[in-house]
This record gives structure tokens, sequence and C-alpha cells, in this order.
């Protein structure tokens, strides 16, 4: 930087102007003094003394236009202003400083010097201030920081994009090119474009060294809005609700601002917790273009036929997936997902849906293949399963609403009576298969070869048998097997 010193060419210029003002001034006075007196004092002796006078030179110091006031000895102001300049790069090491910013030393010719050099440069000291050559950082046309020069705000913006992408990204992206781009293979993605969510930009300034931030400096503050992140201090009583209301933060944010906390962490007393919401100059938009190759699901058809029994069905076409080509635009602001658009789509195949055909062919002698739950409510009270040292067959059900025992599906009665632990049984072949169980009943109030409809009584609930209470046991046998009832019941 330079100061605002009057060069030594103007001195000339400036003795002649100052020079005459005080001729003519004595002119005047001696004109004054001759009518007054008694021609005690020659003229000629006037013109004489005006002759022979000597003229002294003093210096007026001026700080961003403010007088200061006048030394004798300019070299005494460049001392103070190199000493100002020497202790603030000591501070501010790796930035030009600059005291004489903003300084006038003028001189005048004048026949006395009064100038009071101790107290001028005292006044002096106390008025500098000490700039530096900076650059503005500007976004939207408004002043946010100061950097050190116009290559610290290129590298800033630069930093700035290479939180989200990497070097190499960054320099392939940069690099202009016409030729054609390699295919993207499954899978893989390419950064097509990065930018700015605002406008950043500058101009040469002078500010004082504290106001200049370094590069990593500059760019926290484009990406969070502050230099420095707001903790807290955890105080007995402290949970997560009241610490983020009292920030004006959900519970969600806070969370996300302190990774490894969630709602089951013990809050410690003292830990620090981050409730910086961050309120960023600049985003950081990238967009990037992925391919995949995907399956387009198919279609699952179901034909009804009823010429074939219910609960039969046949396969009458297998199903196969599409594929197809697609290509996503995926644009993120500061690594967060903001919108997935298709590009491009291209199908390489179409599905081909899965026909099914069941039967809705219904016979009072043939179950239907689900199994309606035999009693009105009721629970288990006693599951299928290892129990008191033997293997229970089937499932208990008691406490019904009313004792009444219904079929479970459509069926012929194969077995009605006393069946030793079983007491009263009833046994349902559904000729599916399937063949049900029902024990423990008080009364039986179906034959054997009797056509039963689903849910149609058969019998009334007892405690007939080994029994230790009023219950239904009952059972679901497939193709001669135990199964869980539970596998059956809807």
């Amino acid at each position: 930087m330079s100061s605002k010193w009057n060069t030594a060419k103007d001195a000339h210029r400036q003795l002649n102007s100052l020079v005459k003002k005080p001729s003519t001034k004595i002119k005047k006075v001696a004109v004054t003094a001759l009518l007054l007196s008694t021609l005690v004092i020659p003229f000629g002796f006037i013109k004489e003394a005006e002759a022979n006078a000597t003229f002294s030179k003093i210096y007026h110091i001026y700080a961003n236009k403010d007088y200061i006031g006048a030394v004798s000895n300019p070299q005494a102001v460049e001392e103070l202003l190199a000493k100002k300049e020497q202790q603030a790069s000591r501070q501010y090491v790796g930035i030009a400083i600059d005291a004489h910013s903003n300084i006038e030393i003028i001189p005048e010719q004048v026949f006395e010097a009064n100038a009071n050099d101790g107290e001028t440069l005292a006044k002096l000291e106390a008025a500098l201030v000490v700039e530096a050559d900076a650059h503005s950082l500007v976004v939207d046309g408004e002043t946010i920081a100061y950097v050190e020069s116009a290559e610290a705000l290129e590298q800033v913006q630069k930093q700035l994009k290479l939180q989200y992408v990497s070097e190499g990204e960054l320099e392939a992206l940069n690099q202009p090119t016409t030729a054609q781009l390699p295919a993207l293979q499954d899978d893989e993605t390419r950064i097509v474009e990065i930018s700015l969510s605002a406008e950043i930009n500058g101009e040469e300034t002078k500010v004082t060294p504290n106001e200049i931030l370094n590069v990593d400096e500059a760019v926290q503050l484009l990406q969070t809005g502050m230099l420095e992140e707001q903790k807290y201090v955890i105080e007995s009583g402290d949970v997560l609700g009241s610490i983020a209301k009292e920030h004006s933060l959900t519970i969600a944010e806070l969370m996300e601002l302190n990774p490894g906390i969630d709602t089951s962490t013990v809050l410690q007393i003292g830990q620090e917790l981050n409730v910086t919401v961050n309120k960023p100059f600049v985003t950081v938009k990238i967009v990037e273009e992925k391919f995949k190759v995907e399956a387009i699901d198919h279609a699952k058809i179901v034909e009804e036929d009823e010429t074939m029994l219910k609960g039969e069905k046949v396969v009458k076409q297998e199903g196969a997936d599409g594929k197809k080509e697609v290509t996503y635009l995926i644009t993120t602001e500061n690594g967060r997902r903001t919108e997935r658009a298709v590009k491009d789509e291209n199908v390489i195949s179409e599905p081909s849906s899965r026909v099914v055909v069941v039967g809705t062919k219904v016979i009072p002698s043939r179950g239907t293949g689900t199994f309606a739950w035999p009693t009105n409510g009721g629970y288990i009270s006693s599951h299928m399963g290892s129990r008191w040292g033997e293997f229970h067959r089937g499932i208990d059900i008691a406490r019904p609403s009313n004792y009444t025992i219904k079929a479970s599906d459509n069926g012929v009665v194969t077995f009605t009576g006393w069946d030793g632990t079983y007491g009263n049984k009833i046994v349902i072949n559904h000729n599916n298969g399937y063949e049900t169980v029902y024990a423990h009943l008080s009364q039986i109030d179906v034959t054997v070869g009797q056509v039963v409809a689903q849910g149609s009584s058969i019998g009334i609930m007892g405690s007939t048998g080994n029994s230790t209470g009023t219950h239904l046991h009952f059972e679901v046998h497939q193709n001669g097997s135990v199964v869980n009832p539970l596998s059956y019941l809807k």
C-alpha cells in the first residue's frame, strides 16, 4: 500500500504560494506603521528587513483527512509509521501491512517554526489504523467477509466445492471437452454439474488485518453462517426435549447435530452438545447422472373357473419380470438429496403376467380349504406342542360366548362317539386331504355319513374324557399327519 504523501516536486509550487502570503501581510503592516509613525523608521528600512527575512519549514500531518498537528521533522513520522507496520507484521504473519494509508504530510514555509513534534506524534500514534490489502467476499451483492486476495477468493470457492466432490472429479468437470463421454455401466454415477446457489465475487479493498479470514474460515462461514459452533453444557435435569426447545430445535435436529446421540442416550452433566443451527450463505448444488438396469415387475392375474372345485388352483402362465435401462438425474445440495428425476428410459424386455386359475365350485362334502373358527369366540387355553411330558396334538379353546361347536369346513362326518381320553369326539373328513377332530364334547348332534357345511352346528362343548374343565380340543390333520390348527384357521 502507498501513503498519501505530497511528493517533493510539489514543494516549490507550494512554497511560492505560501511565501507570497506572509510577504503581502508584511507589506500591509508596514504601510499601516508608516501612516501612524512620524517617519522614525524609513520606508527603505522596511524593504531591507523584508528582503533579509529567513524562512523555516514545518510539516502538517493529516490522518484520514483529520488534522493531527505539525512537526518539524517528517522523518520522525516515517519512523513511527514503520514501527507500527513492523509490530503489525509480527502479529499478522504473511499479510502485507500498511500504516501509511490515508496519512498526508503537507510542508509549509513559515517565518517562525512553532511545531510541537512530541505532542503531534503522540496524537498521530493514537489515531493510526493499520490496514492491509484485502479482497472483499461478496455474496449476492452483500459483503460478508474479507480474504487476503483475489486468489484466496478463488480458492475459497474451490474448497467449498471440494467439501462434496473430490479434486479429480472437480478437475474433470472443469476440463472443456467435445469428446463423447463413455456410456455408464449398471449402477455407475457421473457428475454432470456443480454450481453454487449464490454468486460470489469481490474487489480489492483495505481493511484492518483482524478482519481478514483465511480460506478455511471463509469456507466455514459460507457453509454455516458462523465461524464457531455454539455449544451447550449439560446441567442437572436436562433432557433432549428441553435442550432442543430452548434452542428452537426439534429433537430430530438436535440428534442430527450430535451423531451418536439418540433418545435412549443417558446425558452426562458437563457433557457438551452442539446446538448450532446452520444458516449457510451458499449451498453447493451437484447434479449426478446415474445409470441403472432395473426389473419391471410382472402382473399377477387370478382367473376364476366355476368348473373347478374351490381351493383348487392351476398356474396357467408363469410370470417373468421385464427389464429396462434408466438414466436418473440426482440433485443434492450440501450433500442432501433434493431431487431425483428420470432423464432417459429404455425398455429392454417387456414383463409377462403370471396367470393363476382358481376354482369357485363348492360342494358341501368337500372343504373349501379354508378353516373357520369352530366356536363362538373364546380363547386358546393350551397350544399345540409338548405339555405335561406328552405331546399335545391340537389346541384347546375355552370360555366362548356360548358352547355351540361348529364344523370348521364343509365335509362328511366319519366318526362320532367316545374315544378314551378324548371323551365324546367327532371327526370330519373334508375330502381334500384334511380332517378335523372335535373332542371333550358334552353332546354330539351329528351322525356318521352326514354331510355338514362350514359353520353348521355339530355339538355342545363339554369336559368329557381327560379334561380339567369345559373346553374344546381341536385338531387338524393333513394327509394323515397332525398339523398346527393356527396355521389354517382364519
